[in-house]
């Protein structure tokens, strides 16, 4: 590469400029051996030992991920988004308090309140989008971990991460945050003072919907960081390379990706905050959204792919426009080339924050006139 600074999207577009040594290919292979050859005295000169922490395309595509997030302790990748939080929680201690965002990925909320809890861990959760509330909610010398999530699914509400640090810092804890739907092209949340970020890798980081994937980026190679990758080399839950290979061939195409799919939502979010079977638009993006001015803050080149509608006509006449989408896939997952909708109150049931008026949308990379128009006559459709 050249010595002049590069704009991450240039090293995202080359994967970081590396050339295979043996035949020079522009696209790095992919490394498959489980084992290593030892050297003659019984070392391990290359570094790898064994295929379960030691995979080049691995390295690779955690290398690339943690130069789009300034990881400058690196990057770790996961089998899945959930194996990579969970590993965060792992690495604290039984009876650690934990505070978390109320508003969060069901299925990792619903792990808190069950495994985590059984394990002893004690958590609370909190609207974390009031500042004032999340440090009532953090114990000095007792709190371990802030868990936040921003923008959180499918509500969408904005929680300030430097304000968050700044609170859990002074308690003493750390903050992590899922940054999974703003992705390090719009949010880096360790420059603004978080010590990890978290993604679920499989949504718009491989952004094909072929790949299930975690990661985990720290700010600082301390304790906690090396507690995590003793968690992950021992429990397993470690990418293969064949996957590690394709989430690195959507990180290189990510700038472009996010471009048009954060553009798409924001024109979708307009123009359906005035259509008349929509009663509320859910996007960061939109002046009138609580978390705006936050988000303008802290979120650069646009305000992510994802937003949620609340439709007039309740929950019967949401479900039944959903059905009938035509160009829209009617699926669960966010992120992919193609765009998404869904129900998001059938699917996490009893307990939900989520209205049941409300469909959640993930924009793909579809014509945006043609996606305005599946939701107009699925709208028109649902409150026939």
């Amino acid at each position: 590469m050249t010595a002049r600074p590069l704009h991450p999207r240039s090293l995202a577009a080359q994967a970081m400029g590396k050339i295979d040594p043996l035949t020079k290919a522009v696209v790095p292979p992919i490394h498959v051996s489980t084992t290593y050859i030892r050297d003659e005295d019984n070392a391990y000169s290359s570094g790898f030992i064994y295929g379960r922490p030691d995979n080049e395309t691995v390295h690779e595509a955690q290398a690339v991920l943690a130069m789009l997030e300034e990881a400058k302790a690196g990057a770790l990748l996961f089998s899945s988004g959930m194996a990579a939080a969970t590993a965060v929680f792992q690495a604290l201690s039984p009876g650690d308090h934990v505070v978390a965002s109320k508003v969060m990925y069901w299925a990792l909320r619903s792990w808190l309140l069950t495994e985590a809890t059984r394990w002893g861990l004690k958590i609370d959760f909190v609207e974390s989008d009031d500042l004032a509330k999340l440090k009532a909610a953090v114990k000095p010398g007792v709190t371990k971990l802030v868990w936040i999530e921003t923008p959180s699914n499918p509500l969408w509400t904005i929680t300030d991460i430097a304000g968050a640090a700044e609170i859990a810092h002074a308690a003493g804890a750390r903050l992590a945050v899922d940054s999974t739907c703003a992705s390090p092209v719009h949010t880096r949340p360790l420059t603004l003072g978080a010590d990890i970020v978290m993604h679920a890798a499989t949504k718009v980081l491989n952004g094909h919907s072929d790949v299930i994937a975690g990661a985990l980026c720290a700010r600082q190679d301390d304790d906690f960081w090396a507690r995590i990758k003793t968690v992950r080399k021992g429990q397993g839950g470690i990418l293969g390379p064949f996957e590690a290979y394709l989430l690195m061939r959507g990180m290189r195409t990510l700038h472009v990706r996010q471009e048009r799919q954060s553009a798409s939502a924001m024109t979708l979010a307009q123009k359906l905050s005035a259509h008349p079977l929509v009663s509320r638009v859910l996007y960061p993006g939109l002046p009138q959204h609580p978390g705006h001015d936050i988000a303008a803050r802290q979120m650069e080149g646009g305000f992510g792919f994802m937003f949620s509608v609340q439709v007039t006509g309740g929950e019967a006449a949401a479900i039944k426009s959903a059905a009938h989408v035509e160009l829209y896939k009617r699926a669960t997952s966010l992120g992919g080339v193609e765009s998404l909708i869904e129900h998001r109150a059938s699917i996490e049931g009893a307990g939900s924050p989520c209205p049941p008026d409300l469909l959640r949308l993930s924009t793909g990379i579809e014509d945006v006139d043609d996606l305005y128009a599946d939701l107009d006559q699925a709208l028109k459709s649902g409150h026939r």
